[in-house]
């Protein structure tokens, strides 16, 4: 091997760029997916909170949390969970309540009205799932086939993560 070898390990050169791309399509997509949120609210006259606020709420659903559990369970992947939390309990989307058992715990759970907003996202999601669906979009083998390997991405990086530590 001499000196000017190139870093790149040869099966990887060709690998590369398909790599490069569906990192910006994961990318791209959630952004497309907050502006698909945030169109759908101004169009039904929601405007007292963001996409983020509205995803979390979606993903809370029915369940009761603490922050904490929140990125542990998959519910938010932002910095700023307390800011957003906060938010939510400030504009009436959100009850918090301290845990009985360790008092620095906050526990949430969502309100009538959190629920209603966790319901305009659910009625989007559906019409897209149809749409898709209907349109020949994707099919359920497709989606599957999408979900598979996306899982495999996360659990690769996920054990890339904890072979640093």
């Amino acid at each position: 091997m001499s000196l000017h070898t190139k870093f790149e390990l040869p099966s990887a050169q060709g690998f590369m760029p398909s790599y490069l791309e569906a990192l910006a399509l994961v990318e791209r997509l959630h952004r497309l997916l907050l502006d698909v949120i945030k169109d759908e609210f101004e169009r039904v006259g929601v405007l007292d909170i963001n996409a983020v606020q509205a995803l979390l709420l979606f993903n809370i659903g029915e369940n009761e949390v603490t922050a904490g559990e929140l990125k542990s369970r998959g519910y938010y992947q932002g910095s700023n969970v307390s800011y957003n939390l906060k938010k939510l309990v400030d504009t009436g989307y959100m009850h918090h309540q301290r845990c009985e058992i360790d008092r620095r715990s906050v526990r949430v759970r969502l309100t009538e009205k959190g629920r209603h907003i966790r319901n305009v996202v659910n009625e989007l999601f559906l019409r897209h799932a149809d749409g898709l669906e209907k349109k020949g979009v994707l099919g359920a083998e497709g989606i599957e086939d999408i979900n598979v390997a996306l899982r495999r991405v996360e659990r690769y990086w996920t054990d890339q993560i904890r072979y640093i530590y």
